[in-house]
């Protein structure tokens, strides 16, 4: 939702010290449409977000893309490849900072963070990281956007076509979308606050479409961790209302796509790891976290941030401490966080 969301959503190895920074967290785009939002422009517009979804999955791409958020500006290179029968393959390279990479077979991630030698082992569980943006299908993201159709532009050397999608409530920010005029694949991404100004955008500054398929060293890389230090953190699926709590906020098109628990590190030396719980919610295009965690022995403080377009809630119920993050208004975590309720179970 930063980081580069594709970068903070792989990089789970380093899930505890993303989410205390975000507890600590205490240029006008032109928007004149070609076309009315009348029925055959939401047709059209479902159809380019279905191949904005299918393309990010299907293309092979090879590309360099900034995440640029304020004056904070990062860069990434990828490189996707859809092998017929045998799934996609994909590296992503943090080019800014410390050094990242990702290689990624399908589900399966390898996250290697060189300063320590360190190789974290896990299954993928957000789809949603740049270019692929799209959770959803097109119809279910527009029934909470209303679409327009802009005039066509170029990204990277190439001809896109612009999608404008503006919420119908309050509850979540307005995108722009760059589609490559070929295969869909997105080329930028723009997430625009009520007044039109650009809270955070992620695009391509280069980027290669169709190009032959490269995944030997991605699948040698991937095999190679001799050498490194290799961490498989323990995460399992939980149903949190068997645990007592009910989170069903009065919010239109968001709806539950997971519930995890992650152990994280105590403070104490030595003490056992804290069990922390996550419900992910989804609208196609925002994601909003809600992490729950006992309030005994720890150190956290009521209160609220934000940078770029994500915002963060901490308040505490009960004995616990409950966070909710996620790239929507301040006002859209307090729904969900009054919509909190927890029942101690037998």
């Amino acid at each position: 939702m930063q980081t580069l969301r594709s970068m903070r959503a792989a990089a789970r190895g380093q899930w505890a010290a993303w989410l205390i920074c975000a507890v600590a967290l205490l240029s006008a785009s032109p928007r004149a449409a070609v076309a009315q939002a009348d029925p055959s422009v939401r047709q059209q517009a479902a159809a380019w977000l279905d191949r904005i979804h299918e393309a990010a999955q299907r293309e092979n791409y090879e590309g360099v893309f900034v995440y640029q958020r304020g004056n904070f500006v990062q860069s990434s290179r990828i490189a996707h490849y859809a092998v017929r029968g045998e799934g996609e393959f994909e590296s992503l390279e943090s080019l800014d900072g410390q050094p990242r990479k990702l290689l990624r077979h399908d589900d399966d991630l390898y996250t290697f963070v060189p300063e320590r030698h360190l190789c974290v082992v896990e299954k993928r569980l957000n789809r949603d990281a740049f270019p692929a943006l799209m959770s959803e299908k097109g119809e279910q993201v527009l029934s909470v956007y209303d679409p327009k159709l802009l005039s066509g532009d170029r990204v990277a050397g190439l001809d896109a076509q612009v999608i404008e999608l503006d919420p119908k409530d309050t509850y979540r920010f307005a995108y722009k979308l760059w589609a490559e005029a070929k295969t869909g694949l997105l080329l930028r991404v723009q997430t625009l606050d009520a007044s039109g100004q650009v809270l955070e955008q992620t695009a391509f500054t280069q980027v290669r479409v169709g190009v032959p398929t490269q995944k030997s060293s991605i699948a040698a890389g991937m095999r190679n961790t001799n050498g490194w230090t290799l961490v498989r953190p323990p995460v399992s699926p939980i149903d949190m209302q068997a645990q007592g709590w009910r989170i069903k906020p009065d919010v239109p098109g968001f709806h539950e796509i997971r519930e995890l628990r992650r152990p994280m590190a105590a403070r104490e030396a030595g003490a056992p790891p804290i069990p922390v719980d996550q419900a992910v919610f989804s609208d196609g295009l925002s994601t909003i976290s809600v992490f729950v965690e006992p309030a005994e022995k720890s150190s956290r403080k009521e209160g609220v941030g934000s940078t770029g377009a994500t915002h963060v809630l901490v308040t505490k119920y009960r004995d616990y401490w409950v966070t909710v993050l996620g790239e929507v208004p301040q006002a859209t975590l307090q729904r969900f966080a009054s919509a909190i309720e927890y029942k101690v179970t037998k």
